[in-house]
């Protein structure tokens, strides 16, 4: 492709970004996901989530020729490293005592979401690549140190590890179900489970039961503004609880109803007729897959976590007949629920060729840690015969 058959153009708001080109363009990709949908980036930014005023300032890269949108790239100014999952703190504290700065810098990825989806949209390997290009050109004309493309997929992975960018990667935990006959329901899925394992879970669902919990599952529509009123009570009290303050806004949930139901589902825990928690999981129905998402409870009950954000999805899944449910960023302890390590994996390119050399060679350590850290856990298989 001719550089001079495109125009790339930066935008600073996706209302300003065609919603059905993007859309359609996302469709075209082999690991889409809703959280790259116009609909998400827009509700972010609109709703104050991800904006300049938190560190977020919307730099959406856009390749088109003779009209069509041939790549995009959701691209974000960052001023500080919160809400990536890949952390890179050890990176900026280096600059600071070289009497560097490391911000500004530049992040694609969706915010606050640490899901694998495609990063670089584009209708070609060509495109992909120019999208790279473009990144980069980018950080040299605004003096950026860095950009960082987060939890990307095998064919953008590939792509920048071409154009010479450094590779990381990281540890999550996933679900899947049985292949080529799938679990009947949740029972026959814990019968796959090694015996103490079983046990386990049986005497932890036993406690909840015991104390009273019943559950209620509301997908789409049926989340009327009551229930994501109580929802957000939740979610707030969970970061309340570690001393920090939501990340998302009641208003960016308000436009999940608004423009995005279909992609939710709620899982309330009741009291005596009382709300007490409730656990939300994004859903795709076309790909079936699943990801755990947010989870609050307004009073302390034992446990009440497991079943509101692992068995209850697990069930609803294998009800539902998914693929895959993942249950978000780190926790060994999924292990012991059958949600199995899987490698997930992000890009980097630094300006700056001193720090650049040295990041590499620390990447090549970790990722040997990370491959024995994984290979020791597969040794581990919660399930029978594994």
């Amino acid at each position: 492709m001719s550089a001079t058959s495109v125009t790339i153009d930066l935008h600073a708001d996706p209302a300003e970004v065609d919603a059905h080109a993007w859309n359609a363009l996302l469709a075209l990709q082999g690991s889409a996901t809703p959280f790259m949908r116009h609909e998400y980036l827009h509700a972010l930014h609109a709703s104050g989530s991800a904006t300049a005023a938190t560190g977020w300032a919307n730099r959406l890269l856009l390749v088109h020729r003779g009209g069509v949108l041939l790549g995009a790239c959701a691209l974000y100014l960052k001023t500080h490293s919160f809400g990536e999952y890949v952390f890179d703190w050890a990176w900026a504290d280096a600059y600071r005592r070289h009497g560097l700065p490391y911000y500004p810098k530049l992040v694609g990825a969706v915010p606050f979401t640490p899901v694998t989806g495609s990063r670089l949209l584009s209708r070609d390997a060509d495109t992909r690549a120019l999208l790279l290009q473009a990144v980069r050109e980018l950080c040299e004309r605004e003096r950026l140190t860095s950009a960082h493309l987060l939890f990307v997929d095998e064919a953008d992975r590939h792509a920048a590890a071409d154009a010479g960018w450094l590779l990381r990667q990281t540890v999550q935990f996933h679900w899947h179900n049985r292949q080529p006959r799938p679990y009947a329901d949740l029972d026959d899925y814990l019968g796959s489970l090694q015996r103490d394992k079983r046990k386990k879970i049986a005497q932890e669902r036993r406690r909840v039961t015991d104390a009273g919990i019943a559950f209620s599952v509301h997908a789409g529509g049926q989340i009327d503004s009551a229930l994501w009123d109580f929802f957000y009570r939740c979610y707030t009290l969970t970061y309340a609880a570690h001393g920090s303050a939501p990340y998302l806004t009641r208003e960016f949930f308000a436009r999940m109803q608004r423009t995005m139901a279909r992609h939710w589902v709620m899982f309330v825990a009741e009291h005596r007729g009382r709300r007490v928690a409730c656990s939300l999981v994004a859903i795709d129905p076309e790909r079936g897959h699943a990801w755990g998402r947010y989870w609050g409870c307004t009073e302390p009950v034992p446990l009440l976590h497991f079943e509101a954000c692992y068995y209850q999805p697990l069930a609803w899944c294998i009800a539902q007949g998914y693929r895959c449910f993942e249950g978000g960023a780190q926790g060994e302890h999924k292990m012991a629920r059958g949600l199995l390590p899987v490698l997930t994996h992000s890009v980097h390119w630094l300006r700056h060729p001193a720090f650049a050399d040295a990041v590499s060679r620390h990447l090549q350590h970790e990722g040997a840690a990370v491959d024995n850290y994984v290979g020791e856990l597969r040794e581990r298989s919660p399930f029978r015969g594994g």
